[in-house]
């Protein structure tokens, strides 16, 4: 697996759960954002700022790592190369991807601890200015 570089974003996150079918308007243009529908449930990741009270559900305290590299969706184990070190350092994650590239957010308390298992892998870990 390729080393990689990942940014850690500076907002902390929300993860909200709704019933399904619930009509979620889409998270404001920030540093990242995401409404998945399913039909169990809907699920809105968020800035904890704009978290919505109307949410059955609000998860906060989460902190995002994006994988700055871009790879076809023929490369084996990219993600895996991610989590396989944060599972081994006990870290519980939320992951998702968009067409470009995957997410992976962490409990805030878990930051540090996440970080070091990701560098101690080979990874960089680009921390906001």
């Amino acid at each position: 697996m390729p080393n990689l570089t990942l940014s850690l974003l500076s907002d902390s996150f929300a993860v909200c759960r709704f019933a399904a079918g619930t009509q979620v308007p889409p998270p404001p243009p920030t540093s990242f954002g995401l409404v998945v529908h399913a039909a169990e449930e809907t699920t809105l990741v968020c800035t904890e700022s704009e978290a919505p009270a109307k949410a059955h559900i609000v998860d906060a305290g989460w902190r995002c790592l994006r994988i700055e590299q871009s790879f076809d969706f023929s490369v084996p184990g990219i993600l895996a190369s991610v989590l396989q070190p944060l599972a081994d350092a006990k870290v519980g994650i939320f992951a998702t991807s968009t067409f470009s590239t995957d997410y992976v957010l962490v409990k805030a308390l878990d930051t540090e601890r996440a970080v070091a298992a990701l560098v101690k892998a080979g990874h960089e870990v680009k921390r906001p200015l």
